[in-house]
């Protein structure tokens, strides 16, 4: 598992859903990225930033933060904590 530094957090976004509500099945090419996602580690945080984030909880983030990366076929996330819009 990835360990982050300073004031990083890894994220796995949440999976995109395939039909809408009223049964429309989404192409691939239409989906939109995902801007919800579980924290699986976060970092210590560093002598300015502190850490109000923590492994398990759920947050939303921009839709073009961080780097993504791809371990053993799963899919994460690394970005910083200031990239994270809020915790639901």
């Amino acid at each position: 598992m990835i360990k982050p530094l300073a004031d990083r957090v890894v994220v796995e976004p949440a999976a995109t859903e395939q039909v809408t509500a009223s049964g429309i099945y989404i192409p691939d090419t239409a989906k939109e990225k995902p801007q919800r996602g579980k924290v699986v580690a976060a970092g210590p945080g560093s002598k300015d930033v502190t850490m109000e984030v923590k492994v398990g909880d759920t947050v939303l983030y921009g839709k073009y933060a961080g780097a993504e990366v791809s371990i053993d076929g799963v899919d994460y996330i690394i970005m910083r904590q200031s990239d994270i819009l809020g915790i639901l």
